[in-house]
């Protein structure tokens, strides 16, 4: 007795979700730009590196705004789940431009540490001061939202408004001395932040494309929350993965009772999948084998159908 259940989960995709990433990107990629004038104009790296910052985080929310959008297709013949993993391309893309970027600023800001030059500190305070609360305010347009994609960004744009109190703090330690080797070093601090969260990011990125296991769930609590179900005798040929980090897919084989009918066969099914749904776990396919029944796939072993 076989039967197949796919639960196409949906994600409620709000409007006012896209409208505030999209308030957010714009906030973020016009101060950008300001920031690589007014560094190149005060000539301080650790504004440039800043620069570098929210360019890389004006990135992940134009990203985020577009696979919002993108989101709404669901599933078609070209991509039967949908296009959820589109916004691992979008990690790549980012990971590739922080990494290039992250060079430069390096390349140019070492050997500043040897041979500082001065930084107009006063224009580095009002930059500083700026970052703060542009930073904050598309910070707290997200901070209102529900969904992932705005929490996420949210926590980025928290990120930038601490680089930007920590260029503040320099410039004013520039203001009152003459020690020009801050910048640098703060640029220097700056860009090792950024690449920790490249590395970080690259890692997750991969495990998910390597159809890896969700970081934060386990596959043993999954089966020993399923074979608590008393029609349920025992699981194997277990499958999780990912689509996109947050979207899991589960697929399964459940020996059960030999008086299971049609009608608990259907119950059971719902109850696997709301079991499954408190692991964010959106789409679930359930195989159900009487006891002794040969397993229909070919690598499952003989010790999986007994």
């Amino acid at each position: 007795m076989a039967h197949d259940h796919h639960q196409h989960g949906g994600h409620g995709h709000h409007h006012h979700a896209g409208d505030n990433i999209k308030v957010a990107f714009f906030l973020n990629l016009g101060f950008t730009f300001i920031e690589v004038f007014g560094g190149l104009w005060i000539n301080s790296m650790a504004i440039l590196s800043d620069a570098l910052h929210d360019f890389g985080d004006s990135l992940s929310l134009g990203m985020a705004w577009y696979f919002n959008k993108l989101s709404h297709k669901g599933s078609d013949q070209h991509f039967s789940y949908g296009y959820k993993r589109f916004s691992l391309l979008g990690a790549v893309i980012n990971s590739m431009v922080l990494l290039l970027g992250s060079g430069i600023v390096l390349w140019v800001s070492v050997p500043r540490l040897l041979n500082p030059e001065p930084v107009h500190a006063p224009g580095m305070i009002g930059f500083a001061v700026l970052g703060v609360l542009v930073n904050g305010a598309a910070a707290l347009r997200l901070k209102k939202g529900e969904s992932l994609n705005e929490r996420v960004a949210m926590l980025h744009l928290l990120e930038d408004v601490l680089g930007w109190a920590a260029v503040l703090v320099g410039g004013v330690l520039l203001y009152f001395f003459d020690w020009p080797i801050i910048d640098p070093l703060l640029s220097i601090l700056i860009t090792a932040f950024i690449l920790y969260n490249v590395v970080r990011n690259l890692r997750k990125g991969l495990q998910i494309l390597l159809q890896g296991t969700p970081a934060n769930i386990s596959l043993s609590d999954v089966r020993q929350k399923l074979e608590l179900m008393h029609e349920i005798r025992s699981v194997h040929d277990l499958h999780l993965w990912t689509l996109d980090g947050i979207s899991h897919v589960l697929t399964l084989h459940a020996v059960v009772n030999e008086n299971v009918n049609l009608v608990e066969a259907h119950e059971l099914k719902n109850r696997i999948r709301d079991a499954m749904q408190a692991a964010h776990i959106d789409h679930v396919t359930v195989e159900f084998e009487l006891p002794g029944q040969e397993c229909s796939q070919e690598h499952c072993t003989p010790e999986d159908t007994t």
